[in-house]
């Protein structure tokens, strides 16, 4: 059998072990809501959680709700349009902020999502977790707030360099 170099090589390979586990954790979310018959990328939902939490938001802050980049949010925003779970209209006190919104589908969809396809995959990762539930969630929510602190280019090599 090959050696997993990713996992025997500790923190020097994190950033690809997560992103290893994203993958699979995202697949496998498609997988649910592919059985489930609904037509929407994993990657989407977290849009319209946003979009059902907060209300109409312009792309510049999808793009900070969900963490990623303004072109991506833009991209993703675009194909949520066109699927017709979001609209998009010109702000009420600024027309050139453009709004982003559910439409009835989308809520729809959102509605529905939180009732069944939410919690199941709540449930599920819980599951995967075991007992880690929380200390994992604080661990990766200290893990990001440390690299929004500090990238890791800024942060010392060696423990002889700190």
């Amino acid at each position: 059998m090959v050696e997993d170099v990713v996992r025997t090589l500790g923190f020097l390979c994190m950033g690809s072990r997560l992103r290893r586990i994203g993958e699979r954790l995202q697949a496998d979310t498609q997988q649910v809501i592919d059985e489930a018959g609904l037509g929407i990328q994993a990657g989407q939902y977290p849009f319209l959680a946003a979009i059902d939490r907060s209300g109409p938001l312009t792309i510049g802050e999808l793009a900070q709700a969900v963490g990623i980049t303004q072109p991506g949010a833009t991209r993703t925003t675009g194909q949520l349009l066109e699927l017709g779970y979001v609209d998009m209209q010109p702000a009420p006190d600024d027309q050139r902020r453009r709004l982003v919104s559910l439409t009835e589908k989308g809520q729809e969809l959102v509605d529905h999502s939180k009732k069944v396809i939410w919690p199941r995959i709540a449930a599920a990762v819980a599951d995967l977790c075991g007992d880690l539930d929380g200390p994992i969630l604080e661990q990766l929510a200290a893990i990001e707030d440390g690299l929004a602190a500090a990238p890791l280019a800024r942060r010392s090599t060696t423990k002889e360099e700190g």
